[in-house]
């Protein structure tokens, strides 16, 4: 384990198996800053106050235990990736990705993570074809695919590709329900998110950077309005509501109390692929101690 050790994530106790889960969803409706482009990203479900409180209040339990005991604690390193393909026949258009798109989705991961000390190597690659699990990984599918297929620890990433129902982009599980449900963790995306698929705006594979982002205990940009601890971290503006689209200098939260334009390039935010491209310091920071604290040597 070089450089820094392998991902976190910190979520409500319990959460992966009620449930609760981080996710993003194409939907069609007005984009007040995009309007003439009807597709835009969409979270349907978002923790509240007093959920981000309890999680909050684990995590600080837990990395207290873990600090205790002295145990190392990383600050990068090289997470192995199981990509699971569920399609629905052999073409791309139903599901069946190719090599070559796999291969750039990993780069793209690297791209946006490698700054702060971690890589991602490509472990093992299985293409399943089952239409249930391809057109409902999204709800009642999403537990019998990821209990035949999930591999690895707590430190390695389980990617799943299919057709998530509702027109969602991706969804993601967070570091502290590992304990309870390991069979469950991972990030599930739409097969055509990844680069070179057919999503566009969302085709440049970062809707896996940003639910990789979950996965590594982060929340959205937005979480919590404008409440400067809303995600978390310190040095991310806070942001009343997500983004669409590419809107330069929006902001949201105004007054001195609230400095810096919204977090729009931001992995975290919706914004489109193109207009995406960096964490923070404190992200960085965040990232590490989730990862330490739940999936470190788990």
């Amino acid at each position: 384990m070089n450089r820094k050790t392998i991902l976190v994530i910190a979520t409500l106790l319990g959460a992966c198996i009620v449930g609760f889960r981080s996710d993003a969803q194409i939907r069609l409706g007005k984009d007040d800053f995009r309007p003439a482009k009807p597709i835009e990203r969409y979270c349907p479900v978002q923790p509240t106050a007093s959920e981000v409180a309890d999680m909050e209040r684990d995590f600080a339990s837990e990395k207290a235990e873990h600090r205790a005991e002295f145990a190392p604690e990383v600050s990068g390193g090289t997470i192995n990736v199981y990509f699971h393909v569920i399609n629905n026949g052999s073409r791309v258009s139903d599901g069946n990705i190719s090599d070559a798109m796999i291969k750039r989705q990993i780069d793209v991961l690297n791209g946006a993570y490698f700054q702060w000390g971690w890589q991602f190597v490509l472990a093992a690659t299985d293409r399943t074809t089952n239409s249930d699990w391809y057109n409902n990984c999204y709800g009642k599918a999403e537990a019998p695919m990821k209990d035949a297929l999930h591999q690895g620890t707590a430190q390695d990433l389980n990617i799943y590709s299919c057709n998530p129902s509702g027109g969602i982009l991706g969804y993601s599980t967070f570091p502290s329900g590992y304990k309870s449900a390991p069979s469950r963790d991972g990030v599930v995306v739409l097969y055509a998110s990844l680069p070179g698929g057919s999503a566009d705006p969302y085709n440049e594979g970062d809707t896996a950077t940003h639910e990789v982002g979950h996965w590594m205990g982060l929340y959205h940009t937005f979480q919590g309005g404008c409440s400067n601890s809303g995600d978390q971290v310190g040095d991310t503006p806070a942001e009343k509501s997500p983004a669409f689209g590419c809107p330069i200098a929006r902001d949201t939260c105004t007054g001195k109390k609230y400095p810096g334009d919204d977090p729009i390039e931001n992995f975290m935010d919706y914004t489109d692929d193109s207009c995406m491209f960096l964490f923070t310091q404190g992200q960085d920071s965040r990232m590490d101690a989730q990862f330490t604290t739940y999936r470190l040597g788990k």
